[in-house]
């Protein structure tokens, strides 16, 4: 198992003010990401430290570190790039093949924010709303994941997730989480659904893009 890395952003700190703010993307990306990370790579070590001694008992003892921060790592990878500030295209309706299946099952783009936004609110301590493809019917599916449990753990392809985590928001909303997850859909980057959708379609998970 091999170890992760930080990725950079594709943008500035600053770029998705005022939705959300330098301060939140300093701690989010900068000490939330980080610390995923590091712990991750740090339990791949022990388990490669446990596999050379042939220690059962450890292995086993670390997959729910590997499966937190590792899902941590994954989420927030693909979450930053869902979203993209006001000026490069952020909030921009999608198009294409993923704007028709979301007509036909949802109505509307409109029905579609609706209905995700009132799934995603209603998750009980922290966790993730997400939009996803079912690998054989290829039909896009909502879904709500907690703590850092990644998409992909439900049979779902990851298009689209929000965080929920309070350190996502709560520095500029505080416990208004439904007034979070009504401006979050100003700087969403359907352009990145839409690849990630086309990626779907053909079987390609992306984890971590």
């Amino acid at each position: 198992m091999k170890h992760v890395e930080l990725p950079e952003l594709p943008y500035e700190l600053n770029a998705l003010e005022p939705v959300i703010s330098k301060q939140i993307m300093e701690l989010h990306w900068g000490k939330h990401h980080r610390a995923y990370v590091n712990n991750f790579n740090i339990a791949v070590d022990q388990l490669s430290d446990a596999e050379k001694t042939g220690d059962v008992e450890k292995m086993i003892s670390l997959q729910s570190a590997l499966k937190f921060n590792g899902g941590g790592h994954i989420n927030h990878s693909i979450f930053w790039n869902n979203l993209a500030p006001k000026n490069s295209g952020g909030g921009e309706p999608p198009a294409g093949e993923l704007a028709e299946a979301i007509k036909q099952q949802f109505g509307s783009l409109e029905k579609l924010i609706e209905e995700m936004s009132a799934k995603t609110a209603a998750i009980q301590g922290s966790g993730w709303g997400w939009l996803g493809l079912h690998p054989t019917k290829k039909t896009l599916q909502i879904a709500t994941c907690t703590n850092q449990d990644p998409l992909i753990t439900q049979g779902l392809f990851p298009l689209l997730g929000i965080d929920v985590w309070e350190h996502a928001y709560y520095l500029q909303y505080l416990n208004a989480r439904p007034d979070y997850l009504k401006a979050i859909w100003s700087i969403i980057n359907w352009t990145n659904v839409q690849e990630r959708y086309e990626m779907a379609l053909v079987g390609k998970v992306a984890l971590t893009k």
